[in-house]
């Protein structure tokens, strides 16, 4: 019996490593999971320190359990290191049907970097190098090529070097063979620049466009409505929008508290049907208070101290308590929300999608020459580069078992302690005072760091093909059947 229960543990370990989260795609202007289904984005913004919030496990385990009752399926970071190990907490959101948008660029990399738009070889390295850590994690769903680059019309000499760089980034993972992750942008909703949404998906050549396009809007509050938050002008502006459109920042909070009334009309019959979702912000309380979490008690904003995770008198690490009533009011929401979509073959069979018009060039305002070639630094660039950050990528895989229940460690309900606070001593804590600032829109410049689970059924193993799943079951199983014999 021993034996037996022996080649069964072994087993059980094996078919885990064999499972993984379904992978994230695009038909025409949807999401679709691989086993066909479509996606709505239900997420969080997630950056509770400035360099990078997925590199302590056992933080990222506590947060994903939480998420997944709140019902998130997906987080927003914005910043991360490239060199990092991210395998634990990426691990840990998978876990949970959670998914990963990522942004590309850093604090010296940004596409419009003081007033100055360029897309650079330095530039391009750096983005490449996040591209070659995330890309093999199953549940990176996106990358951002940039947040608010642009933010009027003075802006608009900047909206090619967006292109540049998403047909940069897109031709080098494709000389990767990486699998094809889409590419987007995070705009700001500003009705100076009605123009960029068309133009970011306009050209001709298919190759010059995004894969996605996502807006940071805060202007339906407290108890507003479709037709007087204008969320009728965005829905109308996105009829038939050729890519997937989500809102990549949302929950205003000038009239708290936040109730996401939004929510309904977003995953509802009045936006559901051209809409993909939408990421709450944020995550964490900071002193913009638009945290659905805290960590523990508010301290002196002049309290920084690393030993005990205190960042402007913030806790930054810890067991994750729910801010009432907001957290719950976005559970509410999103547990009566959950649209079934279309199945990706029979959209694919019917879908005609059509690019539109680009906007014209216009003195004195929107200054881009629809017709003038791509900057080509970064695409030129392709040529004998074989990786964005040679030999120092860590690898990893996700390894995950499908979540059938509340997702692990929520039992007791969403206070309860999940895992031991984390004593890692090298999380990088900076001290810094903000990672990315919140939308402009949302009045949130104070923002201290920032700028989320149905299950999900399980399909392709990630990192093992189908011989060496077939090898290392006939070793396992070689293993089991000589302790068995032992025995």
């Amino acid at each position: 019996m021993a034996g037996i229960r022996l080649f069964l543990t072994l087993l059980s370990a094996l078919l885990a490593v064999a499972q993984a989260i379904p992978t994230i795609s695009i038909t025409g202007s949807k999401f679709f999971t691989s086993d066909g289904k479509q996606f709505y984005v239900k997420g969080v913004a997630y950056q509770l320190i400035e360099d990078d919030p997925l590199v302590d496990t056992a933080q990222c385990q506590r947060d994903a359990a939480l998420m997944h009752t709140l019902g998130a399926n997906s987080i927003r970071v914005y910043h991360v290191n490239a060199t990092a190990d991210h395998s634990g907490c990426m691990n840990a959101f998978a876990q949970n049907g959670i998914y990963i948008w990522v942004d590309l660029d850093s604090f010296k990399t940004y596409i419009r970097l003081d007033d100055v738009p360029s897309w650079t070889q330095n530039k391009s390295d750096s983005y490449r190098a996040v591209m070659d850590n995330f890309a093999q994690f199953e549940n990176t769903a996106g990358f951002f090529i940039g947040n608010e680059v642009l933010n009027s019309l003075q802006d608009s000499g900047s909206a090619p070097y967006l292109l540049s760089a998403a047909a940069d980034l897109r031709a080098y993972g494709e000389s990767k063979q990486y699998r094809t992750i889409p590419i987007g942008y995070s705009a700001t909703d500003t009705g100076a620049l009605p123009m960029l949404q068309d133009y970011l998906v306009c050209r001709p050549n298919a190759t010059e466009r995004l894969d996605f396009y996502a807006l940071n809007s805060y202007r339906w509050c407290g108890q507003s409505s479709f037709q007087t938050s204008g969320y009728i002008n965005l829905l109308n502006a996105s009829a038939n929008y050729p890519v997937p459109i989500f809102f990549s920042e949302d929950g205003c909070i000038t009239v708290p508290p936040r109730t996401f009334t939004d929510q309904a009309a977003i995953f509802g019959p009045d936006m559901a049907d051209t809409w993909s979702g939408a990421i709450i912000y944020e995550w964490i309380q900071e002193t913009n208070a638009y945290g659905l979490i805290q960590y523990g008690p508010r301290q002196d904003a002049s309290v920084n101290d690393d030993s005990s995770s205190i960042i402007e008198g913030f806790t930054r690490q810890g067991t994750p308590t729910p801010i009432a009533p907001d957290f719950t009011n976005l559970q509410s929401q999103w547990a009566t929300l959950n649209p079934t979509g279309v199945d990706s073959k029979a959209y694919a069979a019917t879908i005609k999608t059509t690019a539109p018009s680009c906007p014209p060039f216009t003195a004195g305002g929107w200054t881009v020459d629809p017709s003038a070639a791509l900057p080509t630094l970064g695409q030129a660039a392709i040529s004998g580069m074989t990786t964005g950050l040679p030999g120092t990528i860590p690898s990893g895989s996700i390894t995950v078992v499908a979540t059938t229940g509340s997702g692990p460690g929520t039992e007791n309900g969403p206070e309860s302690s999940l895992n031991p606070i984390s004593s890692n001593p090298d999380l990088p804590y900076t001290g810094g005072s903000s990672a990315t600032a919140a939308s402009s829109s949302a009045s949130a410049s104070s923002s201290a760091t920032s700028k989320a689970a149905g299950v999900r059924t399980i399909s392709k193993p990630v990192n093992f093909d189908e011989v060496t799943v077939f090898r290392t079951f006939m070793a396992l199983a070689g293993i089991s059947l000589g302790a068995m014999v032992w025995l």
